[in-house]
């Protein structure tokens, strides 16, 4: 096949290195906090972990299977693309040592600090090895690898010790994985924050552990594994219930090949070529690093910091506040009157909550409809839902057990409703559903009548809290009448149901979206196009945001990670802007706007315009009518490209510079948060009642006709 290359498009994969890059800048920025600093290095890790086990595995999978197919986006095979990134990846990984040494250095003024063994006082060196002899050799579980004993299979993501074994004229490997159920840190005592990790513990003890042995070329290792698991296959058609398949494709995931490994120090000629063979990798695969191969330990590192130093080494700690829309009383009744717009995390996510607990015991309520892709590991939302079914209402919930990395938990909140007598559904056969709808149906004075809620971002109590996202509760009778549709075409394996107002994949969201930006390139210069999502990889999408550019619409798009169109490319994209913010939140709202004035169309959804989201997921977006809804999402759009903090610009080359610093700094992220500090919430009905009262006693009666 001839390679195909748009000269306004780039390769999704080096992008998303590229967005990964601008959340290691955050670790490295000065006017971040240290330890938020530790944190965003920490999640530039997670991320990168994340990014090997699926579009690398999933690349390694395409290259085994076809790699003569290229990518539309860079003309580039799978093969082709691995290699592209392994060359990125490897000054990133010097980029991320750097930085975390820069950090480490500064909290140890603060007496925070990642202790090397050599550098302890004899009496803490003491403490160690004792705490070593008596809570860690005991349970450990090393092993040599010669003719008799065999190399083992080493878990994704987990540290091993390793090390050169000699024993009269024989040599060996040996091997000490690291327990997962021992603490990843061993605290020195003392005031300080400062500890030992195990792996350097272990390290240091390899003598001691292969006594009879001579211990050469010491070393801790990590292998990151395949993980891009496809349970759409023959077995789903011979199980009754999903959950087995999902299950057994979990277990699958641990055994699949090995995509990375990582290293302490430089391997040995040796060592390199027996673990290049064994885990049947190149060499550009092995990526040494100083950085903790897993750095969730310092989470409870920070917990340990006191309060009186926290402050002034983490953000102003902020909670969300009551929604400056919701009134005290019943949220159902105010819903009932007029939209109501959450915005997390500056709001709070209560008031979606409590209308899921008043419908649960509301004798009007009929039943209760949810989608759910991601809930937190304790979930009030679950048990209300339950307790909606326990009290007669019927609760239908469709539970996506392939949202990845919370499979389990997913499998274990759907046993849990189900258990309460709720009725759950998975969805369908290829096909994830990703949609964020919620439908409550209730009789009024013997119609039937519908609250729907509308969500970008999942029913998880713990994420509301750290990523921005919207919820629409509407009582909008229309939209309500196509939510009751869309669940029912769930209910029966209907992916091609039609719908007046809501626009949904696979069928018609992304031909919607299409056919709304032709309206605004029929207005030529007069057209405007505003949307912000999280990735863009549709090529549909892409070639009509450069129809659109090259027409003369202005088109503005806020996209956190990936971006494959490039803007600014003569004769192409050269009405297009592409911005980008990392921040203290985890920027995640879809919200699209067509066109200007009263006449504008906004919409909220689920869906990013990436290809897997509009032709390979179940996705939702709504319309807002209400105007002032509107109006608060335009301007919040418009905050955020006017931020020049923590906002970057992508330039025609794919990468991102800074905005240019203007006489006014403004942060989005900051902005909201204030407003919600400082919002006034609506007075209740029946003391706008007693108001109004007291002002008509006031009124001199002549007056009052």
């Amino acid at each position: 096949m001839a390679k195909e290359k748009m000269n306004y498009t780039q390769n999704r994969e080096l992008s998303w290195l590229r967005f990964n890059q601008r959340v290691l800048e955050e670790a490295r920025a000065e006017s971040v906090p240290l330890l938020e600093r530790l944190k965003f290095a920490s999640i530039f890790t997670s991320n990168l972990d994340e990014f090997f086990m699926i579009r690398v595995g999933n690349l390694y999978d395409m290259a085994a299977v076809d790699n003569k197919k290229v990518d539309l986006k860079s003309g580039m095979t799978p093969s082709e693309q691995l290699k592209a990134i392994y060359a990125a990846a490897a000054p990133l990984y010097k980029e991320r040592d750097k930085t975390y040494t820069e950090i480490c250095k500064q909290l140890s003024a603060y007496g925070i600090s990642d202790m090397d063994i050599k550098d302890l006082e004899a009496q803490e060196k003491k403490f160690v090895k004792k705490y070593f002899k008596d809570q860690i050799l005991p349970v450990l579980s090393p092993q040599i690898v010669d003719v008799n004993h065999p190399f083992p299979h080493l878990l994704n993501k987990e540290v091993y010790v390793v090390a050169n074994l000699r024993l009269e004229e024989r040599s060996m490997m040996g091997i000490v994985p690291i327990p997962q159920f021992v603490s990843p840190i061993v605290y020195l005592p003392g005031h300080d924050v400062r500890y030992v990790r195990m792996e350097k513990v272990i390290l240091e003890y390899m003598d001691l552990i292969f006594g009879q042995y001579q211990v050469s070329d010491k070393n801790y290792i990590c292998v990151t594994r395949n993980a891009d698991i496809s349970p759409d296959d023959d077995a789903y058609a011979d199980n009754d219930d999903f959950r087995f398949v999902m299950q057994k494709a979990l277990h699958k995931r641990r055994r699949k090949a090995v995509v990375r490994l990582e290293t302490a120090s430089s391997l040995g000629k040796e060592m390199e070529k027996f673990f290049c063979e064994k885990f049947k990798i190149s060499q550009e695969c092995i990526f040494k690093t100083k950085v903790p191969m897993k750095l969730d330990f310092i989470f409870s590192v920070i917990e340990k910091v006191p309060d009186s130093m926290k402050r002034s080494l983490t953000d102003e700690p902020f909670t969300p506040q009551p929604s400056g829309s919701v009134a005290e009383g019943s949220v159902m009744a105010q819903v009932k009157r007029r939209d109501i717009l959450l915005s997390y995390p500056y709001e709070s996510m209560e008031p979606f909550l409590q209308l899921i607990r008043e419908a649960s015991v509301d004798p009007d309520v009929m039943t209760i409809k949810i989608t759910i892709y991601r809930l937190a590991k304790k979930s009030r939302l679950v048990e209300y839902l339950c307790a909606a079914a326990e009290n007669g209402k019927e609760v239908t919930a469709l539970i996506e057990l392939r949202a990845r990395f919370d499979e389990q938990n997913n499998i274990d909140w759907a046993e849990r409703m189900e258990e309460a007598g709720c009725r759950v559904i998975y969805g369908f056969e290829g096909y994830k559903v990703h949609s964020k709808l919620c439908l409550i149906t209730y009789r009024s004075r013997n119609e039937i009548r519908y609250i729907t809620q509308i969500g970008t971002g999942n029913y998880n109590e713990k994420t509301a809290k750290m990523y921005t996202d919207f919820s629409l509760m509407t009582a909008n009778q229309t939209i309500g009448e196509d939510a009751a549709v869309f669940f029912k075409n769930m209910a029966i394996s209907n992916l091609h149901g039609a719908y007046q107002h809501l626009i949904v994949s696979p069928t018609s969201l992304k031909q919607n979206v299409l056919m709304l930006m032709d309206e605004e390139i029929k207005k030529g210069t007069s057209g405007r196009i505003l949307m912000k999502m999280n990735s863009v990889t549709d090529i549909d999408f892409i070639r009509k945001v450069a129809e659109a550019s090259r027409a003369g619409v202005k088109i503005d798009l806020i996209v956190r990670g990936i971006c494959c169109v490039l803007p600014g490319i003569p004769d192409e994209t050269e009405n297009l802007t592409v911005t980008s913010i990392v921040g203290r939140y985890l920027e995640h709202p879809r919200v699209f706007v067509f066109g200007t004035g009263d006449d504008k169309k906004v919409y909220i959804g689920s869906a990013d315009m990436m290809t897997r989201n509009t032709e390979k997921r179940v996705e939702v977006a709504c319309p807002i009518y209400d105007p002032g809804i509107k109006k608060q999402l335009v301007r919040y759009l418009s905050i955020m490209l006017a931020d020049n903090v923590k906002a970057r610009s992508m330039t025609s080359d794919g990468t991102y510079r800074k905005k240019k610093s203007a006489e006014r700094s403004v942060c989005a992220q900051e902005i909201f948060m204030k407003e919600a500090m400082h919002a006034k919430r609506p007075a209740r009905m029946e003391e706008k009642k007693s108001i109004l009262e007291r002002l008509r006693r006031a009124v001199p009666r002549q007056l009052r006709k």
